[in-house]
């Protein structure tokens, strides 16, 4: 089983910009075997998927809402996928989590058909 650890939330002011990381791991765990996605929650409505990344990294998948203003990236050597997010708006206030899976279709990347998640990192965007 994989273990995530998202980091790199905050406050932050409309038009700002946050870099957040996940650090996967997991005794049979082989990160570079694995495409690897952000999500979003906000309390009381369901988790969002953000972006995608494949496992070489030359595939990106984005949600319309973050489109030109978020970029998801990875580095296989640390183990670890990064959503630099720019341009922030008060709408992108959630808790932002990352997943791993096998495959890369697009129509797989949704909340549901992940079981387990970390623990997430809280984003605030002040107006």
């Amino acid at each position: 089983q994989v273990q995530l650890v998202e980091s790199g939330g905050g406050l932050v002011q409309a038009g700002g910009s946050l870099s957040l990381s996940c650090a996967a791991s997991g005794r049979t765990f082989s990160f570079s075997r694995y495409s690897m996605g952000w999500f979003r929650q906000v309390p009381g409505k369901e988790r969002d998927f953000v972006a995608a990344i494949s496992r070489s990294g030359g595939s990106l998948y984005y949600a319309d809402s973050v489109k030109g203003r978020f970029t998801i990236s990875r580095d296989n050597a640390k183990n670890t996928v990064y959503l630099q997010m720019n341009s922030l708006k008060p709408e992108d206030t959630a808790n932002y989590y990352c997943n791993a899976q096998v495959g890369w279709t697009r129509s797989t990347w949704y909340a549901a058909n992940f079981d387990s998640w970390g623990q997430g990192t809280q984003v605030t965007v002040s107006s």
